[in-house]
C-alpha cells in the first residue's frame, strides 16, 4: 500500500496561485495512476484531475482546465497540481489519490491522502 501526504495549501486571494504537491511512500508511484480530488464545503468530493503512469493520459475537471496542470516527478515519487488563477469557488480540501485505474471516480483510486486545505478569498 502506497501511502500519500499532501502540502502546499493555504489561503489566498482570488486570482493567486498554490501548488500542492503530494508526496508517496511505501511504494513507488512511477506504475500508479495519480489523481487530485477536492471537496468544497458542506459539498462532495468531486474529481480535479489525473495522470497516468508515464504522464500521459491527463484529464481534468472542466471547471478547472486551463487554469490547473497536474504533473508528476516519479523519481521523487511525488505528484503536483499546478493550480492558478484560482476563484473562490475552488475553496475545498484537495485529496491525492493513487490507484491502477484510469479512471475518475473515487472508486478508481485505492489509496488516499489526508487532504490540504485550500481557501480562496474574493
Amino acid at each position: 500500500q502506497v501511502q500519500l501526504v499532501e502540502s502546499g495549501g493555504g489561503l489566498v486571494q482570488a486570482g493567486s496561485s498554490l501548488r500542492l504537491s503530494c508526496a508517496a511512500s511505501g511504494r513507488t508511484i512511477s506504475s500508479y495512476v495519480m489523481g487530485w480530488f477536492r471537496q468544497p464545503p458542506g459539498k462532495e468530493r468531486e474529481f480535479v484531475a489525473t495522470i497516468r503512469g508515464n504522464g500521459g493520459s491527463i484529464y481534468y475537471v472542466d471547471s478547472v482546465k486551463g487554469r490547473f496542470t497536474i504533473n508528476r516527478d516519479n523519481a521523487k515519487n511525488t505528484v503536483y497540481l499546478q493550480m492558478n488563477s484560482l476563484k473562490p469557488e475552488d475553496t475545498a480540501v484537495y485529496y491525492c489519490a493513487a490507484g491502477w485505474l484510469p479512471g475518475t471516480r473515487e472508486a478508481d483510486f485505492r489509496s488516499w491522502g489526508q487532504g490540504t486545505q485550500v481557501t480562496v478569498s474574493s
